[in-house]
C-alpha cells in the first residue's frame, strides 16, 4: 500500500509540474504580447507631457556574492507591486541567468505569490559579473499582465578570490655598467581580476630577493609603479649579473600575492684606462726607406674584450710635423702599429722623438658618491725615440714581424723558423743573430745560422702572454764597421688564428710516376679574411731528415712553387712538410701529401689495392718471383716426363738412371753443370732397379707401389703447392713494403758470376706439406736437368 501511494504521489506531482511548465509557456506567450502592447502605449506616453507618476514595484536588495558556499537554493532578496493589493497575483522572472544564456537556471521565484528571488548554485564574478533580468506581474486566474515589466540588474558581490599576475613569470634585460641610478632600470606590471577599484584589485610591489647581495649596492622597486632603480653605481668586474625576485600583492582579505623573476645582465663599459706596458720606446730604422709596421706599442686594458670600452685608439700628438708617421689599432691584439710612411733623412746624431697617446672608442666614466660621472681624462702618451741609421746596406728582417700561431710540432728541442735578415742589395756578410728579447725564455737561436729552436713549453698563464700573444724580438748584426744591427718581432699566438693563415690550395696531390728531378707544382692560397693574394714565401721544413734527402724546392712563381724529387723514390705516400708566409708576414706549417703511383692511363692513379701492391714491389720481390717462376717451369718438365714415361708398355731403367742424391756446394751457383753430372755418377751407390708398365718396384723396399694416376694426382698436388707458395710470398713483400720498407738489391762477394745454375738444390721452399724426400721422388736424371731440357723442349736453349 506505501508503494502504491508512492507512486500516485510522483503521478500527481509529475503531473502538477507538466501542468506548471504549460502554463508557463502560455504565460509568456501572453506576457509577450501584452508587453508589445505595454511598450507601444509607452512610447505613446513619452510623447504626451511628462506628469508625476506613482511608483507600483518595491524590490528589497537581492545579494548575490561570488563562489557562495550554499546551501541551494538560497534566499536572494522580494519584490513587490502595488497591484497585489487588489488582485490574485503572481510574480514571473525571466531573461539572462533565467532561462537564457549565460548560466540558465541560476534565478528563480520559488514563492510566485510573494516574489521571493532565489539563486541555485555557486557563480564566478570574473566570468559574470551581473545579470540584467525581468520581472512581470500577471493575474493569477486568466495571467492577464497588471503591470508593465522591471528590468533590474543583479551584481554580483566580489570577493578576493585573484591574486594578481604579472605579465610574464621571467624577465630579462641588460643594462651598461654606467647606467645611473635616477635612470629606471625595468618596470614590472601585475593585474588582478578582482573588481576593480577595490582594495581586492589595488597591487602594490615589493623585492624579496637579490642575488648577489653587494655591500652599499640594492636594487629598489617602487611599490606602487613597479620601477626597478639601482641605489648606487653598477661595478661589471664584481657583478656581471644580477637575480631579483618582485612581489605583487593586492589589499584584500584574505590578501593575495604572486612573485616573478627578473634577470639583469650587466654590460661591460669604459671604466678602465687603457695603459701602455713599457714607458718609453727605443727604436733604430735606416734611413732612407719606408718601413710597414715598424714598431707595435703593446697596451693593457682590464674592460672586457673586443668591445668598444676595450678598444683602443691611437695618437701621435707630437713630432709628426711632417707627416712622415703613422700609427694604426691592430683589431685582434689592440696593439698600436708604427709604421713609417715617408723615407727618413740621416744626419749626424739623427734622433726623432715621437709622443704618442691612447683612449678607448666608448668614453670613459667613473663613479663619485654613487653618481655616475662621464668624463674625458688625460690622455696616456708614451715616448718613442727613433734612430736614423746610415743607409749604407744595412740589413733587414724579412718580414720585419713574422707572425706564427702555436703548433702541436712545437715542442722543446724542435726547430721553431727560421728567420733571417738579409740585405737589400743581396751582398753576402757574415750575420750573427741573437734575441733581444724573450722574458720567458721559451726560445734559442743558432748564431750563425738564425735558426730558432723551442727551448720550453709554451705556457698560456705566463705573465709575459697578453692577450693570448707572445712577443720575441731578434736582432741580427753584422760584421761591418761600425757594425749593423737588423731588428725583427715574432709574435707568437697562443690562440686559433688558422682563419689568418694561408694555407694549400691541395693538401693531397696523386701523381704519376716520375724520375728524380721532375718538378712538381705546389700551390698555396690566402685566408678569407684577407685581402690579398700573395704572394708566398715557401720553405721546406728544417726538422725531417728525410725531406732534406728526398725534396728540394725550385722555383717559386709567387702563388705556387716547384717541389723537385732528389732521386727516384719507391711508388708509395710521402709527407713533405711546407712552411709558408704570406706578404703579411703570417706564417704557417702546412704538410703536403704526395703519392706516388702507377698510371695506367699516363694520368689517373690506378686506385685498387692490388695495382698498388704490385706497383710497389722491391728488388727482394723480384728474386722471390724468378724463384717461383722457375720451379713452376720445372714442375711441368716434370709432368710432361711422367706423362711420357707412362704411354710406353714396359721400360728398363739402367742401373745409372736410379742414381739420386744431394750435392753440398760451399759456394752458390760456381759449379758447372757437366762437371756436377760427374760428381753425380762417381759418388753414387747403383741400386738394382726394374720398372714395369704402371708400377715401380725399388727392390731394397725403399719406394712403395704407385700406379699412373696416384703419379698424375701427386704432381697436380706439387703444383698447387708451388702456386700458394708463391701468392704467400708475394703478399709478405708487398705488406713489407707497404709498412715502408724498402730494399736495394746487394751483391754478396761469394755470390759469383750470373750462370745457368747446374741444380735447384740452393732454392729454399719452406712448407709443411712437401714431403721431406721431396727432390728424391721427383724421378731420375733431375740433377741433369740442362740434358732433359735439351730433350724436351729443343727450343729451351
Amino acid at each position: 500500500m506505501e508503494q502504491l501511494a508512492a507512486l500516485l504521489l510522483l503521478a500527481v506531482t509529475a503531473a502538477n509540474s507538466f501542468s506548471h511548465e504549460a502554463e508557463n509557456f502560455h504565460l509568456r506567450q501572453a506576457i509577450q504580447k501584452k508587453s508589445i502592447q505595454w511598450l507601444d502605449s509607452y512610447q505613446l506616453d513619452g510623447l504626451r507631457p511628462l506628469r508625476r507618476t506613482k511608483r507600483t514595484w518595491v524590490i528589497t536588495t537581492i545579494v548575490v556574492q561570488e563562489e557562495e558556499k550554499g546551501p541551494f537554493p538560497k534566499y536572494a532578496g522580494q519584490l513587490f507591486n502595488n497591484k497585489s493589493f487588489n488582485e490574485s497575483v503572481r510574480y514571473l522572472i525571466s531573461g539572462p541567468g533565467v532561462d537564457e544564456y549565460p548560466e540558465i537556471g541560476l534565478f528563480s521565484i520559488e514563492d510566485d505569490a510573494n516574489g521571493h528571488v532565489y539563486v541555485h548554485r555557486a557563480i564566478d564574478r570574473e566570468k559574470t559579473p551581473s545579470f540584467q533580468v525581468r520581472f512581470d506581474i500577471v493575474h493569477r486566474k486568466n495571467a492577464e499582465l497588471l503591470d508593465r515589466p522591471l528590468f533590474f540588474k543583479i551584481k554580483v558581490k566580489d570577493v578576493n578570490d585573484n591574486a594578481p599576475e604579472f605579465s610574464k613569470k621571467e624577465f630579462n634585460i641588460a643594462i651598461r655598467e654606467h647606467h645611473s641610478k635616477g635612470e629606471p632600470v625595468l618596470q614590472v606590471t601585475a593585474l588582478d581580476k578582482d573588481e576593480a577599484g577595490t582594495d581586492n584589485s589595488r597591487v602594490s610591489y615589493s623585492l624579496i630577493m637579490q642575488m648577489p647581495i653587494l655591500d652599499g649596492f640594492t636594487f629598489n622597486i617602487d611599490a606602487t609603479t613597479g620601477l626597478i632603480l639601482l641605489s648606487g653605481c653598477l661595478h661589471y668586474e664584481t657583478a656581471s649579473s644580477f637575480k631579483l625576485l618582485v612581489e605583487a600583492s593586492d589589499h584584500g582579505a584574505p590578501q593575495q600575492s604572486s612573485t616573478a623573476t627578473v634577470n639583469v645582465a650587466i654590460e661591460d663599459a669604459n671604466n678602465h684606462l687603457p695603459v701602455f706596458i713599457s714607458d718609453q720606446y727605443q727604436l733604430r730604422i735606416s734611413a732612407g726607406q719606408e718601413h710597414p709596421a715598424a714598431l707595435r706599442l703593446q697596451v693593457e686594458d682590464e674592460d672586457s674584450r673586443n668591445t668598444p670600452a676595450w678598444r683602443a685608439k691611437y695618437k701621435i700628438i707630437k713630432g709628426n710635423e711632417k707627416e712622415q708617421f703613422a700609427i694604426a689599432t691592430d683589431p685582434e691584439t689592440n696593439d698600436g702599429i708604427l709604421s713609417i710612411l715617408k723615407p727618413l733623412s740621416y744626419e749626424k746624431n739623427s734622433e726623432k722623438t715621437l709622443v704618442i697617446s691612447v683612449e678607448n672608442e666608448e668614453p670613459f666614466f667613473s663613479c663619485k658618491n654613487g653618481e655616475v660621472m662621464i668624463s674625458r681624462p688625460e690622455f696616456m702618451n708614451i715616448t718613442v725615440n727613433i734612430k736614423v741609421l746610415q743607409s749604407q746596406h744595412a740589413p733587414q728582417f724579412h718580414p720585419s714581424i713574422l707572425i706564427v700561431q702555436k703548433e702541436d710540432q712545437m715542442k722543446p728541442g724542435t726547430v721553431f723558423r727560421r728567420y733571417l735578415a738579409t740585405y737589400p742589395d743581396d751582398v753576402p756578410r757574415k750575420m750573427k743573430y741573437e734575441l733581444a728579447h724573450d722574458p720567458a725564455g721559451w726560445m734559442s737561436v743558432d748564431e750563425n745560422s738564425g735558426v730558432l729552436s723551442v727551448a720550453k713549453e709554451f705556457d698560456q698563464e705566463s705573465p709575459y702572454v697578453n692577450n693570448s700573444l707572445y712577443t720575441i724580438i731578434v736582432h741580427a748584426t753584422d760584421d761591418g764597421i761600425p757594425p749593423q744591427t737588423a731588428t725583427g718581432t715574432i709574435l707568437l699566438y697562443l690562440s686559433d688564428i688558422n682563419d689568418r693563415m694561408p694555407a694549400l690550395v691541395t693538401p693531397s696531390l696523386d701523381v704519376c710516376d716520375q724520375k728524380k728531378w721532375t718538378p712538381l707544382i705546389v700551390k698555396a692560397k690566402s685566408a678569407l679574411v684577407q685581402n690579398v693574394n700573395g704572394p708566398f714565401t715557401f720553405e721546406l721544413a728544417e726538422d725531417s731528415e728525410d725531406v732534406k734527402h728526398n725534396w728540394k724546392l725550385g722555383r717559386n712563381f709567387g702563388q705556387s712553387v716547384e717541389l723537385l724529387m732528389l732521386r727516384s723514390l719507391p711508388q708509395g705516400s710521402y709527407l713533405v712538410p711546407f712552411i709558408i708566409r704570406d706578404g703579411q708576414g703570417f706564417s704557417t706549417r702546412q704538410n703536403q701529401h704526395v703519392r706516388l703511383c702507377a698510371c695506367p692511363d699516363g694520368r689517373t692513379c690506378e686506385d685498387s689495392p692490388l695495382s698498388q701492391a704490385s706497383v710497389r714491389l722491391g728488388g727482394s720481390a723480384i728474386a722471390l718471383m724468378l724463384t717461383a717462376l722457375l720451379l713452376l717451369l720445372v714442375s711441368i718438365i716434370l709432368l710432361c716426363r711422367f706423362y711420357a714415361s707412362g704411354s710406353k708398355g714396359k721400360a728398363s731403367l739402367s742401373p745409372q738412371e736410379g742414381v739420386q742424391t744431394l750435392i753440398t756446394y760451399n759456394e752458390e751457383s760456381r759449379m758447372p753443370l757437366s762437371q756436377a753430372r760427374l760428381d753425380a755418377t762417381d759418388a753414387a751407390t747403383l741400386l738394382p732397379v726394374s720398372a714395369e708398365a704402371g708400377k715401380v718396384t725399388v727392390k731394397d723396399g725403399l719406394y712403395t707401389k704407385y700406379d699412373e694416376t696416384s703419379q698424375i694426382r701427386y704432381l697436380h698436388h706439387i703444383l698447387q703447392t708451388v702456386d700458394k707458395i708463391l701468392d704467400q710470398k708475394l703478399y709478405d713483400q708487398s705488406k713489407l713494403e707497404d709498412d715502408g720498407h724498402s730494399y736495394e738489391s746487394h751483391r754478396y762477394a761469394e755470390e759469383g758470376e750470373l750462370e745457368r745454375s747446374s741444380s735447384f738444390h740452393s732454392l729454399s721452399i719452406v712448407s709443411e706439406e712437401l714431403p721431406w724426400d721431396f727432390l728424391q721422388t721427383l724421378g731420375p736424371k733431375f740433377s741433369a736437368l740442362e740434358e732433359i731440357c735439351q730433350k724436351r723442349f729443343p727450343s729451351f736453349n
